[in-house]
C-alpha cells in the first residue's frame, strides 16, 4: 500500500518536502518509519526520536495504519 506522510521540523528538512508518498509493506506505525528510512536515507537519523501520529493521535509502533489514514511524523518537541 502507498501512504502519504506529513513531515515536520527536522524530518521535513531531511526529506526536502513537507509531504511524501511511500510504499509501506507492513501496515503499522513502525512499518511507516521503516518505509521512510528506506525511501529517504537522509531521514534515517531523525526517525528514531520521532513519533508517528495516525489520524491526529500518537500511535504505538504496532498500531495499524490503513489506506486513507492521515499519517504524520512528529519530531521531538523541546521547550523551556
Amino acid at each position: 500500500m502507498e501512504l502519504t506522510v506529513h513531515l515536520f521540523g527536522p524530518a521535513r528538512e531531511a526529506a526536502g518536502a513537507g509531504r511524501v508518498t511511500v510504499p509501506v509493506e507492513v501496515a503499522t506505525a513502525r512499518g511507516v518509519l521503516d518505509a521512510l528510512a528506506a525511501a529517504y536515507p537522509r531521514l534515517a537519523p531523525v526517525l528514531p526520536r520521532a513519533r508517528v501520529a495516525v489520524n491526529h493521535a500518537y500511535a504505538e509502533a504496532s498500531d495499524a495504519v490503513a489506506p486513507g489514514d492521515e499519517v504524520a511524523v512528529i519530531p521531538p518537541v523541546g521547550g523551556g
